[in-house]
């Protein structure tokens, strides 16, 4: 599926896009980067039991470095919170449809934060529309569908994909 990521100035950007990005990790964060620079933290979750619970507490403590949590206003506060079922939710379906996942990777540049997880499934995630409202399961990507301000799925090279979503953090209020 091929795309690109949301602008910032427009949250109610593309949906089921991709960006080809350096595949570069980096296990510490900078608090602060310089002007125009990406923050990205990275989370392994191939060899630990909890993927989901890891994923979230990994997720919200970069939230909370980032200024996210426990946030200056509502709106912060719910995208943040937003941030962290769309987590869960994408976490989820590689336990359920890949044989879990193997990376979780957050990104943040400027306003705009990027959530990737990486499993070794080469099938792309389907969104479902014809899921009935009372029925358990297959609503994780409607929900992030709906959250997010753009998400998608891409190969990785030698196998497998990488799911993805952006969001973008709320103006403060006045």
């Amino acid at each position: 599926m091929a795309a690109r990521p949301a602008d910032p100035a427009d949250p109610a950007g593309p949906r089921g896009s991709t960006d080809p990005k350096d595949p570069a990790d980096s296990a510490g964060p900078v608090d602060r980067p310089a002007p125009g620079r990406a923050e990205r933290r990275c989370l392994p979750l191939a060899t630990a039991p909890g993927a989901v619970a890891r994923s979230r507490e990994f997720t919200r403590s970069a939230l909370r470095a980032w200024g996210w949590l426990p946030g200056a206003d509502d709106r912060t506060r719910t995208a943040a919170e937003d941030v962290l079922l769309m987590t869960s939710e994408l976490v989820t379906n590689a336990c359920q449809h890949a044989a879990g996942p193997y990376a979780l990777e957050l990104t943040r540049h400027g306003p705009l934060l990027r959530v990737e997880v990486r499993d070794a499934d080469d099938r792309p995630p389907m969104l479902s529309l014809h899921r009935e409202a009372a029925r358990p399961g297959g609503h994780g990507l409607l929900v992030v569908d709906r959250l997010s301000a753009a998400w998608g799925s891409e190969p990785v090279e030698g196998g497998g994909k990488t799911v993805w979503l952006e969001i973008v953090r709320p103006p403060a209020e006045p």
